[in-house]
């Protein structure tokens, strides 16, 4: 699948395995947060501070769907990681997610 830099679209598309349509969810920042703009379908929005975080933990955190007072932290894994690389790289927030 491809992940399309919308805000940047002189960027190359990156390249992820189809799974990841389901990981993105653990990034994207919730709409009506501020900043976010507007989304079409299959796009998110990553705060570029968010993705720079992750890459120095090498973690995120995520919420229990059961207890907001119940998190846990995950590893990311080498795909994500590169991912966020790229995303940082080139200064990228909003994305598209296409097969």
């Amino acid at each position: 699948m491809r992940i399309v830099p919308v805000d940047q679209p002189h960027v190359v598309p990156y390249l992820m395995p189809p799974r990841f349509r389901t990981d993105v969810a653990y990034f994207m920042t919730p709409a009506g947060e501020p900043g976010v703009p507007p989304l079409g379908p299959h796009e998110y929005f990553i705060r570029h501070h968010d993705a720079r975080r992750w890459l120095e933990e090498m973690c995120i955190s995520l919420v229990s769907p059961l207890s907001a007072d119940a998190t846990t932290e995950i590893e990311i894994s080498d795909e994500q990681e590169a991912w966020l690389e790229w995303m940082v790289r080139h200064e990228i927030q909003h994305i598209r997610v296409e097969d």
